[in-house]
């Protein structure tokens, strides 16, 4: 076997590792930006959960309005069945 075939293949072999290594690190760049997009898109949807919750908070009586509403209806059926006779 000759010097330069063992070099060769040395070089072949640091060549490859390098490009593996490469690959992998721009792998793992996209991944951590991807992430980071991710984590930012996340703070934006919970600080706009945040102002939905603030806005909603105020209808927190909706309840005791509704039965309100209902007592309402029930009394003008009944004041409309006593005059119209059914």
């Amino acid at each position: 076997m000759t010097p330069y075939a063992t070099t060769a293949g040395w070089t072949i072999g640091i060549v490859l590792g390098v490009v593996v290594v490469l690959v992998a690190a721009a792998i793992v760049i996209a991944i951590v930006a991807l992430a980071q997009r991710i984590g930012r898109q996340a703070r934006t949807a919970v600080e706009g959960v945040e102002v939905v919750r603030a806005q909603t908070d105020a209808l927190s009586g909706v309840g005791r309005i509704n039965d309100s509403g209902v007592r309402i209806l029930h009394s003008a059926r009944a004041l409309r069945k006593v005059a119209v006779g059914k």
